[in-house]
């Protein structure tokens, strides 16, 4: 009983095709997988192009390949199957689309802070801020280099290339990163109690709102 061949599975028309880590950062493999009912049908050893090239060279009758962004394995798919589709499968394209929101936002962090960090007038950080920035500014509009700037000013080299692409030296200001708390529900409480007793002990507050 136990040396009867196992059946062959007929290869579908629609595959999935992935990596998963054997031993992450050191091995790798492919997996391939029934794209519709999810069934594996075959792991294949590494992540490179030439194994998954042979293999579908071996099953033809696949129409569509979902993958995921490897240029790695859309090359094998392209050689071996040059009329399939290759499509990105619906993770890996919501992943993408999440990080790309991810660094717009990011790159708009400077409005965001001087929407929700307005500057304190007079604050020490502030001013050593705006008179870096100025300084930046002033040598780059005499035409002096990054690297010049940044010999000059002792400053690193980094942070001179930060200040130069600001258009105002608030944009420096990064977003605070606010994290709900149990306070949060109550905050209106202890604004409004801190108003009118200032000298009220934080004991005390504590009570109200327990």
């Amino acid at each position: 009983l136990w040396r009867l061949p196992v059946p062959e599975a007929p290869v579908p028309r629609v595959i999935g095709v992935d990596d998963f880590a054997l031993r992450r950062r050191r091995r790798y493999a492919t997996i391939i997988t029934d794209a519709v009912t999810g069934r594996r049908i075959e792991v294949l050893p590494g992540r490179d192009a030439d194994p998954l090239e042979a293999w579908l060279r071996e099953h033809p009758g696949i129409e569509v390949v979902c993958r995921d962004g490897s240029a790695t394995y859309a090359e094998a798919i392209r050689r071996a199957l040059p009329d399939a589709v290759q499509v990105s499968d619906r993770w890996h394209l919501w992943r993408n689309l999440c990080d790309k929101v991810q660094l717009e936002v990011r790159a708009h962090a400077g409005c965001w802070a001087a929407v929700l960090n307005p500057p304190l007038p007079g604050g020490v950080r502030e001013q050593t801020t705006r008179e870096r920035w100025n300084k930046v500014h002033t040598l780059l509009g005499q035409g002096v280099g990054l690297l010049d700037c940044s010999r000059r000013l002792g400053l690193a080299l980094n942070t001179v290339k930060r200040y130069a692409r600001m258009p105002e030296p608030t944009g420096l200001r990064i977003a605070p990163a606010y994290r709900p708390t149990l306070v949060d529900p109550y905050r209106e409480h202890l604004h409004r109690r801190r108003t009118e007793e200032p000298g009220v002990p934080a004991l005390h507050l504590f009570h109200e709102i327990k």
